[in-house]
């Protein structure tokens, strides 16, 4: 029988992870959100009362509904206190070795029976199973920005985990109301490794020429049905966080269509990433 998850943990400081917690505490588990910094940690906390303050004045939720499920959510900055969690989703910067260690120490505080998540988009999930106590309660658990929206979460088996995780960790994906799908431990899983390849040949064809970055937006929108262009699309994403699943797709298979745009390379050496700095390929200032 997988273990009942009853309080889960979320670390990041970042938009996806302040969206997990509010995605689990709206679901009914109990919360605890680690940050590094108490200023970050308080700010997550902030973002978790403004999205339910958008959906109390959509009439999604009632008044009480929202004070309940933020009653739910804690804060902290010490990592001792996730110790009691029954899952734990990690969601920091998409590089291996900063998510190995972080795995590594989470699974020194956790019970035994615990499950520890990455959220990672790209990286072999596997490598990071490793570097825990018990590889085998270590799986992916994807979800997509912002989390509190989209309906897709993506559950990465590695080979090193028992199927009883998977099960615990599709159950509680659905119980946050998401739809679900079990894919391989293999880079970009099924989303990414589709999308990517379109995102890196929109900057490709923006750079011979092809139209402006507003044509090609508007041309994907009304052509194909796309809610947002891909330059839009990026800019949300982050081109950091583009770049590295591009490289990390590159990387796993050889594929020139993952071979990153030398534009996008530079804008992120410029610190242009995106909406988060206010300028990617639009300005948002």
């Amino acid at each position: 029988m997988a273990m009942e998850i009853r309080h889960v943990g979320v670390l990041g400081s970042g938009i996806m992870g302040s969206g997990i917690a509010e995605c689990a505490a709206e679901a009914g588990f109990e919360v605890t959100l680690r940050s590094r910094k108490q200023e970050t940690a308080d700010q997550m906390r902030v973002n978790v009362e403004k999205s339910l303050l958008r959906k109390i004045e959509k009439g999604r939720i009632s008044e009480g509904g929202g004070r309940e499920i933020l009653s739910r959510i804690k804060v902290t900055t010490d990592i001792r206190a996730l110790s009691h969690c029954d899952l734990v989703i990690e969601s920091v910067v998409e590089d291996l070795a900063v998510k190995k260690h972080l795995v590594s120490e989470i699974s020194e505080l956790v019970a035994d029976d615990a499950i520890i998540a990455t959220n990672t988009s790209t990286l072999p999930v596997v490598e990071i199973a490793a570097a825990a106590r018990h590889p085998h309660r270590v799986c992916g658990i994807h979800f997509f920005n912002p989390a509190t929206v989209m309906k897709l979460v993506e559950v990465v088996q590695p080979i090193t985990a028992s199927d009883e995780v998977v099960r615990a960790a599709v159950d509680f994906a659905k119980s946050c109301s998401k739809d679900v799908v079990t894919v391989k431990d293999q880079a970009g899983f099924i989303v990414n490794a589709l999308l990517f390849p379109y995102l890196n040949n929109s900057i490709k064809l923006y750079e011979r020429g092809m139209g402006s970055m507003e044509e090609i937006d508007v041309a994907m929108k009304g052509g194909c049905g796309f809610p947002m262009g891909p330059f839009a699309l990026l800019d949300l994403v982050g081109l950091d966080t583009s770049l590295a699943i591009l490289e990390a797709l590159y990387q796993e298979f050889g594929d020139p269509n993952f071979s990153p745009a030398p534009l996008l390379k530079r804008m992120v050496a410029a610190g242009y990433l995106g909406r988060k700095t206010k300028r990617g390929f639009f300005d948002y200032r």
